[in-house]
């Protein structure tokens, strides 16, 4: 009953599918980490499907949701997250990135409604709790687990998080984009020391110069940030949906390189904090 994360989805903006994306899979972006017996999910990508089949064949009907942002790809997924239509789960939904201009219930709503989608939230069957905060907020979702927020640089608005638990910590930072030759405060606070930093590789530095505003960062400044706040390893993730196997192994490469802890993050991996 320790530290445990598994990665549900690890692509960014769509997911893919074909012989090239099987090694490191095509799922967006979906995260679970279990707390001893507490079940956290990060973000509602396609990633969630399976792991709703996952959690039904266990019979596990509590959880924790954290968005950290609504763009598609972390949200289409949602709708088919099997648990959300059985009488016997209790759903706790958390997000901040839209304090002030939208409830978590209202962005729910929003995209569980026809014609996005042939029916509406009163169709699942799940028991639902709301939660809404604003960034820099520290959570207590169960009485022996702490997450820290802060707030991510993307379009939009979008939130980080930090997990401690049993004396360990993982921060998931995802859709962020740097400046360049300066290390995010916001970035670095939530990576301070951590065992594992889950952080937006979607591009490399050569790529920016053409993706400037997009939001999304690289895995040579997820090396730099790692390095600066002291964290263990780091989980290359949202990659490019045009990113193939052999260049997803390739960068990893390079990044191992640079810092011994890093890899890049695939569909089914699983890690023992």
């Amino acid at each position: 009953m320790g530290f445990r994360v598994k990665f549900w989805g690890v692509r960014g903006s769509v997911p893919v599918s074909g012989p090239e994306y099987i090694r490191y899979g095509g799922n967006t972006a979906c995260i679970e980490m279990r707390c001893g017996e507490h079940l956290l999910v990060f973000d509602a990508g396609s990633g969630i499907r399976p792991l709703g089949e996952s959690l039904q064949r266990e019979g596990v009907g509590k959880l924790d949701l954290f968005f950290t942002h609504c763009h598609y790809d972390h949200i289409l997924g949602f709708p088919f997250f099997g648990p959300l239509y059985g009488k016997s789960t209790r759903l706790t939904t958390w997000s901040g990135h839209l304090a002030g201009r939208m409830s978590t219930r209202e962005m729910v709503e929003s995209f569980i409604t026809p014609p996005w989608f042939p029916g509406k939230i009163d169709i699942c069957q799940a028991k639902f709790q709301w939660r809404d905060f604003r960034s820099t907020d520290v959570l207590t979702p169960q009485p022996d687990v702490v997450v820290r927020t802060a707030s991510l640089n993307h379009p939009g608005g979008c939130i980080g998080y930090r997990v401690e638990w049993g004396g360990k910590a993982v921060a998931y930072v995802s859709d962020t984009e740097h400046l360049c030759d300066e290390l995010d405060p916001a970035v670095l606070s939530l990576m301070n020391g951590a065992d594992l930093a889950i952080y937006d590789c979607t591009y490399t530095e050569q790529e920016m110069p053409f993706r400037v505003g997009f939001g999304h960062s690289t895995w040579q400044q997820g090396v730099k940030l790692c390095r600066a706040a002291g964290a263990k390893r780091l989980a290359m993730f949202h990659h490019d949906p045009a990113r193939t196997d052999g260049e997803l192994e390739a960068h990893e490469r390079l990044a191992k390189a640079e810092f011994s802890g890093a890899f890049a993050a695939r569909d089914g991996l699983t890690l023992e904090i």
